[in-house]
């Protein structure tokens, strides 16, 4: 058998022994159900939204201000008459795409960043350290508040773009301790030796292979986007309308808990089940990549 043949057996078993770990898990399904859920109401909020009350979050009637939930409205009515429960559908589209964008956007940075750091080593894995490190250094919501403030437009695409750029380093430093510990490995060395570009060895051998452990952490980072983004748009630096997400409801939402609980409970609600799955799932995945954490 040859040398490939092996490695492809190698990761043929090893993918069968994370998804034998995984299906076993009754939080592995849980959570793969909650954000399958989230998904499709994320891909059709008008058609899911009209299932109990309005179906359009910006039809308002200010007689129905600040009602508690009803027939009519099963999460009650805002301070300015409009659904609670549209708003909330609506904004999941919203709150999905800025942790999904932010966290792609810094994984494909600290892929490339992480791999030529830990592959050529040098001055390159010198510099890069170096400028990781100063991102490190910077607090990332203070740095989020700053850039945010000097933007003009708040959208959903410059706030995932902001978050992103502060979010990297993280993921660009678990990215070159797993290429280093590849890069080390008897395949990659045999790839040198039969004369592979390092081009051809990256793409095909160091790269797939060290991506595993660092994609369990993505999903838990898409939970902290979600919540960095809900924060920042809760101190007022943000989102700002006409955008829907669950963290503009709260911040809308905060001066009216007392005579209004309605309006930040369901936002709220959604945002803690959402990243319970996120950091669940991300955690049972890491488990299950981890030969070590795996229940056989």
């Amino acid at each position: 058998m040859t040398e490939t043949a092996v490695v492809a057996l190698e990761h043929i078993t090893a993918r069968r022994g994370v998804w034998m770990s995984l299906r076993r898990r009754v939080l592995f399904w849980l959570s793969a159900a909650i954000l399958g859920v989230l998904a499709l109401v994320s891909l059709l909020p008008t058609a899911i939204g009209g299932l109990f009350g309005q179906p359009d979050p910006r039809a308002c009637n200010l007689r129905d201000s600040a009602k508690p939930p009803s027939a009519a409205h099963v999460f009650g009515t805002d301070l300015q008459g409009c659904d609670v429960y549209a708003n909330v559908i609506h904004g999941t589209r919203t709150s999905l795409f800025i942790g999904l964008t932010a966290t792609v956007i810094a994984l494909a940075i600290a892929v490339v960043v992480g791999t030529v750091a830990a592959y050529y080593g040098g001055v390159a894995d010198a510099l890069i350290s170096r400028l990781t490190d100063v991102f490190l250094g910077f607090p990332f919501i203070l740095g989020a508040i700053i850039v945010l403030n000097s933007v003009g437009e708040r959208t959903p695409l410059i706030v995932a773009v902001v978050l992103a750029v502060f979010s990297w380093p993280t993921l660009a430093r678990l990215v070159r301790t797993s290429v280093r510990t590849v890069r080390r490995m008897d395949y990659v060395s045999a790839a040198r030796a039969m004369g592979i570009s390092h081009t051809r060895t990256l793409l095909t051998h160091v790269v797939p292979n060290a991506l595993g452990p660092v994609l369990a952490i993505t999903a838990t980072m898409v939970g902290s986007i979600i919540v960095a983004e809900s924060t920042l748009t809760f101190l007022g630096v943000g989102l700002r309308a006409p955008s829907i997400s669950w963290g503009l409801q709260m911040a809308n939402a905060q001066s009216y808990f007392g005579t209004s609980p309605h309006m930040l409970f369901f936002p709220a609600l959604f945002l803690s089940v959402t990243v319970f799955a996120l950091i669940t799932l991300g955690d049972i995945l890491r488990d299950a990549l981890d030969p070590k954490g795996r229940r056989l």
